[in-house]
């Protein structure tokens, strides 16, 4: 009888155990292998040349990734129809965020679903690229394609941003300072946590989009590299649609099948870099000329001596206010009421429009452009100009000998530089106005207490004899958020400021109107009839037979309430006791009153400072002439 010995598997020892646990299973191998081919991983190249995986390549992988990607394996390997569903859902994610960001436009206008159903050539060029590549120089051109979508896709997202706000695109060279000025926007609006927050988030949000793309690219490589031969006939067929829709130029919803605007934003974009470069030499020389540069003392402004000048620039004060149909009920009243009590006290006024140099902000360029007699519409153009030694129109104050000129800068809380290429003899910024009150979200102060402070600091003090008054003041109220906004006390309540108080804590909050287009038109449409009564009730108060005040706006509001196709004029107007004040201008044609008819003279704005100065008899005389 034959005898059965029962045989022992030898003991295996904790390592061996360890190693065997690890030893991944045929079918978590082949797992392994698809995602390499999926991801472009190492064993692409032998799988393209009909080799086995590598078990080199393998054992490089770190260790911890290497588990990892196991254990992804064995979950694909126990669910393969999940998986493959997955794969072609991360594919066909992949392929929307690269078609999408290539058709991407640039204004909110053309957000709209038909502008993302065209077929994009730098799809098609990407594609026939990539296939002609070997493995790692693939790889290596894939990210670089994702990574060069995402900075385009950034650029659109500025332009979208500067287009609703500034009405104009963003420029790469000059524009990057912008977003700091942003940021300080964002915290004095809306706190400095809510600042920082949304910088870093900004941040992470532009690296983490970079990424992705990259990746997104990379995936879409490698898939077809492993699908060559479908992927080259499928470039050539769509190559080939392309280029017959662009001769036909065939269209879907009134926009055109094939699309190469990808490659066209590119073109914009270098086009603005060289148009920006060649502007600053030429610039250079124009703000070098100037009319006025030998002018002698004696013979500037000689028609306005004895009267104190007061100009006076109202924050986003734009046609917009007089013509919207939300908005304009209420400013033109206040204006027309406005012109009944002044005349009522003895003034007259006229009133133009001038077109702004910038659109919803930037207010300095605005200020910059009207007091130099230079277009200045962008911050490269500011800092060749305050370099320069152009004679601005309150310097000119100031050199004849017979003014004292000072700024009322409430909005300036640091320093300012350009106060003397201004030509200001002294600076009341936001620190030295007395003001002991609330903030009014960007505004450090009201309108109302500004003139105030004004009033007290310098326009009712007495001065050296011969000598008399030109200020410059900068009224800010009617900045955006426009909420809070301050509401008029009585002139002897005002004190320190403190007053204002309940009534900052009782107005709107500023997150409010920014997702409401109507509701910012409205409270813009308030705070400009704020600083307009604010402005009229002190001219009413503190005027005198010797005052002559012109005010005026510095730009539209942002676009999302002026509108898209707003233009860049802003009113103007001087009012005056003495009417030889104003016969010195009555060529210019100007609206009598302070709203300026809808026809009423329209000049670029920096004409304005050559047409003040011969209209009040200032003789030009260029330099070295």
């Amino acid at each position: 009888m034959p005898v059965f010995t029962r045989l022992r598997r030898p003991t295996r020892t904790t390592e061996e155990n360890r190693q065997e646990e690890e030893r991944p299973h045929p079918a978590v191998e082949t797992a392994e292998a698809e995602e390499a081919e999926e991801t472009g991983g190492p064993e692409d190249a032998a799988e393209q040349r009909g080799e086995a995986p590598s078990k080199k390549l393998t054992r490089r992988t770190p260790h911890a990734l290497h588990a990892l990607r196991s254990r992804c394996a064995r979950l694909r390997a126990r669910h393969p129809r999940a998986a493959r569903a997955a794969r072609w859902a991360l594919h066909g994610l992949a392929a929307a965020l690269i078609v999408g960001a290539l058709l991407l436009p640039n204004t909110a206008g053309a957000l709209r679903p038909s502008r993302f159903t065209r077929i994009p050539a730098e799809a098609i060029v990407g594609a026939v690229l990539l296939l002609a590549l070997p493995r790692r120089p693939r790889i290596v051109a894939a990210a670089l394609y994702g990574a060069g979508i995402a900075v385009l896709t950034v650029l659109n997202l500025l332009d979208i941003g500067f287009n609703e706000y500034l009405g104009r695109s963003f420029n790469v060279v000059l524009d990057w300072g912008l977003l700091d000025d942003a940021e300080h926007y964002v915290e004095d609006s809306m706190g400095g946590a809510a600042a920082t927050a949304a910088a870093v988030g900004a941040v992470v949000l532009v690296l983490l989009l970079v990424v992705v793309m990259a990746l997104a690219a990379v995936r879409l490589s490698g898939l077809l590299a492993r699908h060559r031969t479908r992927a080259t006939r499928g470039a050539l067929v769509a190559g080939t649609v392309w280029i017959t829709c662009t001769a036909l130029g065939l269209q879907v919803s009134g926009v055109p099948v094939a699309s190469d605007r990808a490659a066209a934003a590119l073109k914009v974009q270098g086009k603005r870099v060289r148009d920006t470069l060649r502007d600053e030499a030429a610039f250079e020389k124009v703000a070098r000329s100037d009319p006025f540069a030998g002018t002698p003392a004696d013979q500037l402004l000689p028609d306005l001596r004895g009267k104190d000048v007061v100009i006076a620039f109202i924050e986003s004060y734009g046609r917009t206010a007089l013509e919207d149909p939300v908005i304009a009920p209420g400013v033109t009243g206040t204006l027309d009421a406005g012109t009944e009590s002044l005349t009522g006290a003895g003034f007259e006024a006229r009133s133009g429009w001038l077109t702004s140099s910038t659109f919803g902000g930037s207010s300095w360029l605005g200020h910059s452009t009207a007091l130099s007699g230079l277009w200045i519409d962008n911050q490269q153009r500011y800092r060749t100009a305050t370099a320069s030694d152009r004679l601005t129109l309150t310097k000119a104050f100031g050199r004849s000998g017979a003014w004292d000129t000072v700024g009322i800068v409430p909005g300036v809380q640091k320093g300012w530089p350009e106060a003397k290429w201004f030509g200001l003899d002294k600076v009341y910024n936001a620190f030295r106005l007395g003001y002991r009150g609330p903030k009014f979200s960007w505004s450090t102060m009201p309108d109302q207490y500004t003139l105030e402070a004004f009033q007290r600091l310098e326009h009712g003090r007495e001065r050296e004899e011969g000598k008399n008054l030109m200020a410059e003041v900068i009224l800010t109220s009617s900045h955006q958020p426009w909420a809070p906004l301050p509401e008029m006390v009585g002139w002897d309540e005002l004190g320190d400021g403190s007053v204002f108080g309940p009534v900052q804590k009782a107005g709107k909050d500023p997150g409010s109107l920014m997702s409401d287009a109507t509701k910012s038109r409205r409270e813009y449409g308030r705070s400009v009839e704020y600083s307009v009564t604010a402005l009229i009730q002190w001219l009413e108060r503190y005027g005198t037979e010797d005052t002559v005040l012109v005010f005026l706006g510095d730009h539209q509001p942002i676009a999302r309430v002026s509108g898209p196709r707003a233009s860049r004029d802003v009113p103007v107007t001087i009012v005056a006791k003495d009417p030889k004040a104003l016969d010195e201008i009555a060529d210019w044609n100007w609206t009598e009153g302070l709203r300026p008819d809808q026809d009423a003279p329209v000049w670029r704005m920096d004409a304005f400072r050559d047409r003040f100065l011969e209209a009040y008899g200032s003789v030009p005389h260029p330099a070295g002439g």
